[in-house]
């Protein structure tokens, strides 16, 4: 999938949303009483929220909700996983 057509999804607006769910999201992962599965469903919520309070609520800032927060972890783990797979051809080359 491209990213431009990711990009056409989310509002503009809404991009901010995306940089502050990243950062909560971290926040939640190195908070040791926090279990990992429930991190996406916190990420998640807190976007919605905070969509709501920037569009209005409607059907669309659930949408954009659920795609910011989405987007949030999608980008974690992309970089998380090719942070590891790149230190796992390091090691390989070792």
């Amino acid at each position: 999938m491209d990213w431009d057509v990711i990009f056409e999804l989310i509002h503009p607006i809404l991009f901010g949303v995306v940089a502050a769910c990243w950062v909560i999201g971290y926040i939640l992962k190195k908070t040791p009483k926090v279990p990992d599965w429930s991190i996406i469903y916190m990420v998640t919520a807190v976007a919605i929220l905070l969509t709501v309070w920037l569009l209005g609520w409607g059907p669309e800032s659930l949408i954009q909700g659920i795609l910011t927060g989405a987007f949030a972890v999608y980008g974690n783990q992309f970089v998380k996983q090719a942070v590891k797979g790149a230190n796992d051809n390091d090691n390989d080359m070792d």
